[in-house]
């Protein structure tokens, strides 16, 4: 059961991450508009390490978060571990600490950077290391995917709502899958040929591909991380999960087995998946290990 550290009321909360994600959804499309002018794209990339870029836009919805939180919750016990700021704070958070709030600014820079609308904001409150409370924000999408750890709903900024659409009990055949942009591997590949789903969809950011499976475009995720090569983070998993979870959905390694949080380096290595329909996920991870196996296409003793 989810908990909130005493004295803070869920509506309140709610509320108040409402109006901090819709400003971080102003400073993301100012700067994504920006962007589009090639002029001053250069102005805004604040790295010259092309395979993990940075913007302006990552540091100043980062600032905004941190700052409101901190802010409006003086009093609260609580830390956040942010992707901006893991280097240089991340040894003054306790990963034991009951609550953690994490926070990815931009998910997907590379699709921001190439002018997609697959790009998102994620933040979830994480209690003894499992989430609860979680928030997608697409903004090309004008789209706020929120969860209170018991319901699930989609905003617009003008305050129009909306449910979650998971399409269940699909044969894994009939399914489709949406697959990373700028991180696609060849054992991935390969997998996803093994199986021959029925269509394939490519997008940047796991929060804009949790996105489509809650609203029926796709079925199932699969991501694959491969041993010596870099992995999802916390911040990646954490708010997609708890959406995605609270809709009736799973997001599990192939083993069936929860995602751990707050571990060293806060990798989220392996092969995870994410399906539409929790009664039947254990079974797909199931069926997609044997594939791997059969077909020896990921070294599981790595």
């Amino acid at each position: 059961m989810f908990k909130l550290p005493s004295g803070v009321d869920i509506h309140n909360l709610i509320d108040d991450l409402r109006v901090f994600s819709w400003e971080a959804s102003d400073i993301l499309l100012h700067y994504s508009k920006i962007l589009k002018n090639p002029n001053y794209a250069k102005e805004i990339i604040n790295t010259k390490d092309d395979s993990e870029p940075v913007t302006v836009a990552d540091l100043a919805v980062n600032d905004l978060i941190i700052k409101k939180i901190n802010k409006n919750y003086k009093e609260v016990d609580w830390h956040i571990l942010s992707e901006e700021n893991v280097k240089t704070v991340s040894d003054n958070i306790n990963p034991n600490s009951k609550w953690i709030w994490v926070l990815d600014p931009l998910d997907g820079t590379k699709d921001f950077i190439q002018g997609t609308e697959n790009y998102a904001m994620h933040l979830a409150l994480n209690y003894k290391k499992k989430p609860g409370i979680g928030l997608v924000l697409i903004p090309e999408k004008d789209e706020l995917w929120i969860t209170d750890s018991k319901n699930v709903w989609c905003e617009r900024k003008d305050g129009l709502t909306s449910k979650a659409s998971l399409q269940n009990n699909k044969p894994l055949r009939e399914m489709t899958i949406v697959t990373s942009k700028n991180h696609r591997n060849a054992t991935l590949r390969n997998l996803i040929n093994k199986v021959g789903f029925k269509r394939i969809n490519v997008m940047g950011s796991i929060g804009c591909k949790v996105a489509s499976i809650l609203r029926g475009e796709c079925d199932i995720y699969i991501c694959c991380s491969l041993p010596g090569k870099s992995s999802p983070k916390d911040w990646d998993f954490a708010a997609p999960e708890a959406i995605l979870r609270a809709a009736g959905g799973a997001i599990t390694n192939i083993d069936n087995e929860e995602l751990c949080y707050g571990t060293k380096n806060y990798k989220q290595g392996g092969i995870i998946i994410a399906s539409s329909d929790k009664q039947t996920h254990k079974n797909l991870c199931l069926q997609i290990k044997e594939i791997i196996m059969k077909n020896n296409l990921y070294d599981f003793g790595s």
